[in-house]
């Protein structure tokens, strides 16, 4: 090839990739901007959600205990600690802790373990169970069987 040949090449070469580079950094200017906005909206966006949760648990705890009504929360809270040591106080075992309140042993074993939580009605008979002494749980365990067994004779 000849030197004019060459030449001409390479200026058409240099010419393209000029023009190239100045097509290109048009867009990665673009790019980068778009980049920018969207960190940007993305932080607002995170900054906003934080709002809203911080909105909404300032609206729940408005909301969840009436004024009107009484806070009765320190005569009608459940603890797992507070039912297992009902139960030794009484000394029953949990078979016949769970026969006073009408629910099965495993029931009782989970409230204990806190595994789970007692449901309303046998949340009432709980309630009921906290002033009974030892006496008083064994003769009511007692009327419970005696009633048993005379309902098992009728059948």
């Amino acid at each position: 090839m000849t030197t004019l040949a060459v030449v001409l090449k390479d200026e058409i070469r240099r010419l393209a990739r000029k023009e190239i580079k100045a097509q290109t950094g048009k867009q990665a200017r673009a790019v980068a901007q778009y980049r920018r906005e969207i960190a940007r909206l993305k932080r607002v966006q995170r900054d906003q959600d934080k709002l809203l949760d911080y909105l909404a648990t300032q609206i729940t705890k408005t909301h969840s205990a009436p004024a009107s009504v009484p806070n009765r929360n320190d005569e009608r809270r459940f603890s797992a600690r507070s039912v297992k040591a009902q139960r030794r106080r009484t000394g029953l075992s949990a078979a016949d802790y769970a026969k006073l309140i009408g629910v099965s042993p495993l029931t009782v074993y989970n409230w204990e373990n806190n595994k789970s939580r007692p449901r309303n009605g046998q949340f009432e008979s709980l309630i009921a169970l906290r002033g009974l002494g030892k006496r008083e749980a064994l003769a009511k365990l007692a009327s419970l069987s005696s009633n048993g067994k005379k309902k098992r004779a009728k059948t």
